[in-house]
């Protein structure tokens, strides 16, 4: 080999070590654990195998009613749990604005001058809808006064159909700058005082259900880090409304150690345009490590953006406490069980209850073989079951959102189970499957509390009771170019798939969700 090819070959060598080094790097510096990066390599090549619908949840058939005459008595024993200080509400609040604003912002990034939104597009019927009823908006004084300051008249601006402006200040730093906030900052409720936006709102809510004797309420907030410090700005000056109430507020962020890798359409790595291999935030799933790490006892899940003003609560704060009370009372059942299956085998009349209680109060489900065991057998199956973490889901009425719903699925060792479904689980193109998907009567509105401490009140190591094949792959793009993103198995569906799970009917009137900025026009968002 001639010397310049000799060199040739040596410099790509180097090339190629200095590329391997750099990655090495990226991969150290991504904080997440080189096996599981190798693992989700694997992921991407194999993929996620769809879950096998059986039939949809109703009631009766894996979806409890509770009747009124009952409702009072759970509700008391859940008031219990509370004056023990065994309650917590977790709020997963990291989303960003951004897609509340998706179709201002495709507004506001047109060349037209001026602003035109006599379209027939989505966006531009969305821009209609929105400046029609700008003054219905909890942000319209703040907005107005905004602009007045600057010496720009509102008003004008919508007599005259000059737009632009008034997105300027509603998603620029010019003004209010909602999008590049938190959901959780952005106002959602007029009062005849003030306005609440959802971070103020899940503390009320907090104060109304989750105080306990000694007048203290504990609430944890996830965070995204870049909002962090004006997010806890906010709540300790909301916190000061409530002088008579002692609040817990703590916060965690998403680690980055459960971010994903990502992938180009051959399944290697994606670079970036830098060059730089690319993690993504792996869904609401990893938030699990969040619950995990908070080590409570009872603690009550709902969204940021689910929340009702002071005038539809009352369903919201009877309902929270219906459910808690229920996981109350069948979680002391269970663990009663526990206890005495700990003890020894049970006789046949106690494994006889047990059996039923298994069966019409948990949903669960047992082997074919179940009745031909040992009385030994049956007790080791029951003491497996029952010594689980334990959820409650409220359900509602489907009215068409987007999002998951109960379900009756082929669960280990092909046992139904019930388990909240998303779409994206789904083999749609089944015609079996699809129809079983679209024929769900109820919704899953995330309303959950869960038990996540066992009968001796030592917290379950919540990350050993996942369902791995239950994440799903997406295609997103960077750059203008197409990847494959990775999502982990989802907080209240993988995440918790070996939990006991019930649902349990609440009313359409404890869903009240913004997704877009539009959604708040609707009544139940109005003062």
């Amino acid at each position: 080999m001639s010397k310049p090819s000799q060199r040739n070959a040596m410099e790509s060598r180097e090339a190629i070590l200095r590329e391997a080094e750099k990655a090495l790097q990226q991969i150290v510096d991504s904080g997440v654990a080189e096996n599981t990066i190798v693992e989700q390599m694997q992921r991407f090549r194999s993929g996620f195998p769809f879950t096998r619908l059986i039939r949809p949840c109703t009631p009766g058939d894996g979806i409890m009613l509770v009747p009124a005459e009952v409702r009072s008595r759970l509700v008391s024993k859940f008031r219990q749990a509370v004056d023990e200080g065994r309650v917590t509400k977790f709020v997963p609040a990291s989303g960003a604005a951004t897609r509340m604003f998706k179709s201002l912002l495709a507004l506001y990034s047109r060349d037209d001058n001026p602003l035109s939104m006599q379209g027939d597009d989505a966006d531009s019927r969305f821009g209609r809808d929105f400046f029609a009823s700008l003054d219905k908006f909890a942000f319209y004084d703040e907005l107005k006064r905004m602009m007045v300051m600057d010496g720009i008249s509102l008003s004008h601006c919508l007599d005259n159909g000059e737009y632009w402006p008034v997105l300027n200040y509603v998603l620029t730093s010019k003004g209010l700058n909602y999008s590049h906030l938190p959901k959780g900052l952005i106002p959602f409720h007029k009062y005849s005082d003030t306005s609440r936006n959802p971070f103020a709102e899940h503390i009320a809510e907090a104060v109304e259900y989750a105080t306990d004797k000694q007048g203290i309420a504990r609430v944890h907030f996830t965070v995204s880090p870049e909002h962090r410090q004006i997010i806890e700005k906010h709540v300790s000056d909301v916190l000061r409304r409530y002088p008579g109430i002692r609040f817990e507020v703590s916060y965690s962020e998403q680690s980055k150690q459960t971010n994903t890798i990502a992938v180009d359409l051959t399944n290697e790595g994606f670079r970036s345009r830098d060059g730089h291999l690319l993690f993504r935030p792996a869904g609401h799933g990893a938030l699990l490590v969040n619950l995990n790490e908070l080590q409570g006892d009872l603690v009550f899940l709902k969204n940021i953006d689910n929340v009702a003003p002071d005038r539809l609560k009352g369903d919201t704060f009877e309902y929270k406490q219906v459910l808690g009370g229920l996981l109350v009372e069948l979680q002391g059942e269970a663990f009663d069980y526990v206890h005495l299956l700990r003890a020894g085998v049970p006789d046949e009349a106690a494994l006889v209850l047990m059996t039923e209680f298994a069966l019409s109060r948990l949903s669960l489900s047992l082997p074919e073989d179940y009745y031909s065991m040992s009385d030994g057998d049956k007790a080791e199956f029951l003491l497996m079951m029952f010594n689980r973490p334990m959820r409650v889901c409220g359900m509602v009425k489907n009215q068409g959102e987007p999002g998951g719903g109960p379900f009756w699925v082929s669960g280990p060792g092909e046992l139904p189970a019930s388990q909240i479904v998303e779409k994206s689980q789904v083999d749609l193109d089944e015609p079996a499957q699809a129809d079983c998907l679209v024929s769900a009567t109820h919704f899953n509105p995330v309303d959950i509390v869960c038990g996540v401490r066992d009968c001796d009140g030592i917290p379950f190591d919540l990350m050993e009771r996942i369902d791995q094949e239950t994440g799903f792959i997406s295609i997103k793009s960077k750059d203008g170019e197409e990847l494959k993103a990775m999502e982990l198995p989802g907080l209240w569906n993988g995440s918790m798939a070996d939990w006991i799970t019930i649902f349990v009917e609440v009313p359409l009137s404890t869903f009240s969700p913004v997704k877009t900025v539009n959604d708040l026009l609707r009544p139940e968002h109005q003062s």
